[in-house]
């Protein structure tokens, strides 16, 4: 890239662990933030400690995931001189994060009231449990509770089986997603009036949030969404699973000209004439009917034969395994898998950000070790080698 990057020259310090939050600031890491990490001295954010893949001891490959491009501060936020540093960093940064309980951040002094005097223009960004302001800002909680409290679990499923979750943290990523577009709406109110602000979001609220249509179809119309068969779109079909020869592979015909290609392509034009299936309500009316029709006809053929007849005509995916859907050669392609090199293993690859900047893919380079960074960053502070030497045997950084 000849330009900087759309963030370079801002500072962000990030109290912050585990996977939402982390997951939200890398992105900002990318975009060229400085990023720094502020963890604790005994052990780090809890991340690094998570199995079975470690590249050292308390230095996960999981921990890779979530904090690409940052740089990494030990310090003790608990203690006075913790404080006391924490306080000349955010003089001259742009933005304070956190994903701590809802009743830390006030505690540790991460919030605006409790940093406005050192810097009024500094943005500081919330993202907990349930919120900071309700009976439940001390529970602990984490993305299953959220997509069991919220509906998700009893959307996701087959109709007659146990609810199901998603195979991923969703809800982490959405409320870390969340919570960067909050920061960076605040940090460019704060450009222009000169005054930061709290930003917060929770897991719970933005779970919620996520139900979307199907929630408004239940609050106004007291339309409860059943779970369909074969993940089928609550309306439209066929937009469903189909087994193949030798797999399951996703058909979307949700629009009138997709069905019309669908039909033609499989060899089965008639059944656009067919008095079921001739409408959108109709083939709705009709949907067991059809799914019989068409999987008699799927099943006659791999997967790939299909997808390769329908691929570019209408909405046609096949149904990956973790490993085809990771050595899918169109990523490699895009440049979604990117390789960094870490102090204890050179070429880990990585899945780079989805976002593009001036039709590029941005730079990417491992987590940190933790505390890797803290001796320059205190250094810029102004703490010479005697110094930094008494943080460390003090337990501070």
């Amino acid at each position: 890239m000849t330009r900087a990057l759309p963030l370079a020259g801002y500072r962000i310090l990030s109290a912050e662990q585990y996977g939402a939050g982390p997951y939200g600031t890398m992105f900002l890491a990318q975009l060229g933030a400085e990023v720094i990490k502020i963890e604790p001295p005994n052990g780090g954010d809890t991340a690094r400690m998570v199995g079975p893949h470690f590249l050292r001891e308390n230095e996960s490959l999981y921990f890779q995931t979530f904090n690409l491009n940052k740089r990494s501060l030990t310090l003790d936020l608990q203690s006075a001189d913790g404080q006391e540093i924490f306080r000349k960093l955010a003089m001259d940064a742009h933005a304070v994060a956190n994903n701590l309980r809802g009743d830390l951040p006030e505690r540790l002094g991460l919030t605006y009231d409790a940093l406005k005097d050192v810097n009024p223009a500094l943005v500081c960004a919330h993202l907990s449990a349930y919120g900071r302001d309700n009976e439940r800002a001390k529970w602990p909680g984490y993305d299953y509770l959220m997509q069991a409290e919220a509906g998700f679990l009893s959307l996701t499923g087959e109709p007659d089986g146990p609810p199901v979750r998603f195979g991923l943290s969703m809800v982490d990523f959405m409320t870390g997603t969340m919570m960067a577009v909050g920061l960076l709406a605040a940090l460019a109110d704060a450009e222009r009036s000169g005054m930061g602000r709290d930003i917060d979001v929770d897991l719970l609220s933005a779970a919620a949030h996520q139900m979307s249509y199907p929630g408004l179809w239940y609050m106004n119309e007291n339309d409860v969404t059943p779970r369909a068969p074969n993940g089928a779109h609550p309306t439209a079909t066929p937009s469903q699973m189909f087994r193949t020869a030798d797999g399951w592979m996703f058909v979307m015909a949700q629009l009138p000209k997709f069905w019309t290609v669908l039909v033609e392509e499989i060899g089965r034009p008639e059944l656009a004439e067919d008095a079921r299936f001739r409408t959108p309500p109709d083939r709705r009316a009709n949907r067991d009917a059809l799914t019989g029709v068409l999987e008699a006809v799927f099943i006659e053929r791999p997967t790939n034969h299909w997808v390769d007849l329908l691929k570019g005509k209408m909405p046609v995916a096949p149904v990956n395994s973790l490993e085809e859907a990771m050595d899918n050669p169109f990523l490699e392609e895009t440049g979604m898998i990117d390789h960094v090199d870490h102090p204890d293993r050179t070429n880990i690859k990585v899945l780079t950000s989805p976002i593009k900047v001036d039709g590029e893919r941005l730079p990417t380079s491992a987590g940190p070790l933790l505390g890797a960074d803290s001796d320059d960053i205190l250094a810029d502070l102004g703490y010479d080698e005697a110094a930094i030497a008494d943080l460390k045997q003090s337990g501070i950084v």
